[in-house]
């Protein structure tokens, strides 16, 4: 090798190094601009209100802005799909509660994007879920089971979206009670369906605790049972399903995803700033507050829960005959 070739192949080897370097330098910088969250769902209730909560403690410690985006519509799919076309760098996330992620591929016979192929990020909270009916219509699961066996298709029960958990449980719970029939009316997002509920609208919903506890404490509207596995300290005197139908449990939770192909260190470093960020003593607070649980988890262990929920979903979905209305 002559010294002129030596020199172009030394050069090539240095070029080819720093290339390499940029994804590893900008790993090391990230965030340098401002971070997008997409909430695939309307503002005013859990899920828009804890990703709000994080992003101003994500701010503060990044030192860049942290905006929150609501896209609503779709069962969430809007919003997921524009996470999905949107570049893995980073610098948009997903925050949502099961449909997008766990549940709606089942439901849609096509969606625009892969659920499965977002980078999971980590879990920010999970919320028990709780069956509250209209004031007067009931004032427990028995009597409001019997209600609608002595009425069927008269009572209707409201929903955060097709797909949610509030609906398939609702459904689910039509089938353990002996198939009893009750008319689903779904809304885009939790905040309009519990509006027509307190206005009497809709006779029930489930709906997660966060956005029912209060109305409940100001009697405006009745619990008549939880989704949890345990009885809540908030509500003590009203029983789980799982006390009548045995192993019925439902609770909502809210998944941080990032576009596919984000790469895995930039995954970890917000799992990590996450993780660390919700159990900061006010944030647990602020959360409680809302009757919310905060969670955490790798991207690895994100990515198992998230299939789990997925695998259960889909086994209420098929045994309750779940169909997109």
């Amino acid at each position: 090798m002559t010294p002129s070739t030596s020199r172009i192949a030394l050069l090539a080897l240095a070029a080819l190094a720093s290339f390499s370097a940029v994804p590893a330098l900008a790993q090391a910088e990230f965030p340098s601009r401002p971070i997008k969250i997409i909430v695939p769902f309307p503002p005013g209730a859990t899920v828009d209100t804890l990703p709000r909560i994080l992003g101003e403690k994500l701010s503060q410690r990044w030192g860049q802005p942290v905006v929150i985006e609501n896209r609503a519509g779709a069962a969430g799919n809007i919003g997921a799909d524009a996470v999905a076309k949107a570049e893995p760098d980073g610098y948009t996330l997903l925050s949502s509660p099961p449909p997008p992620l766990a549940i709606n591929q089942v439901l849609y016979p096509k969606l625009s994007f892969d659920p499965t192929a977002f980078v999971p990020v980590t879990v920010l909270a999970e919320v028990a879920n709780v069956l509250v009916v209209r004031k007067g219509l009931a004032p427990n699961l028995k009597a409001l089971i019997d209600n609608a066996k002595a009425n069927p298709d008269k009572l209707n029960y409201g929903s955060a979206g097709n797909g949610s958990t509030p609906h398939l449980t609702m459904e689910w719970l039509k089938l353990l009670a002996g198939g009893i029939r009750i008319v689903h009316v779904p809304y885009r997002g939790s905040a309009p369906a519990l509006t027509d509920l307190l206005g009497g609208q809709v006779d029930m919903m489930f709906d997660n605790l966060g956005n029912t506890l209060q109305y409940i404490q100001e009697g405006k509207i009745t619990a008549v049972a939880v989704g949890s596995t345990q009885r809540l300290k908030a509500l003590p005197d009203v029983p789980t399903l799982s006390e009548v139908f045995g192993d019925a449990v439902s609770t909502t939770w809210f998944g941080v995803v990032a576009p596919p192909n984000t790469p895995k260190a930039i995954a970890a470093k917000i799992s990590d700033a996450i993780s660390e960020t919700i159990k900061l003593p006010d944030v647990v607070a602020r959360f409680e507050a809302m009757s919310a649980v905060p969670v955490g988890g790798s991207p690895d262990k994100t990515a198992a829960f998230i299939k789990s929920e997925s695998e259960r979903w889909n086994k209420v979905i098929a045994a309750a005959g779940v169909k997109v209305e």
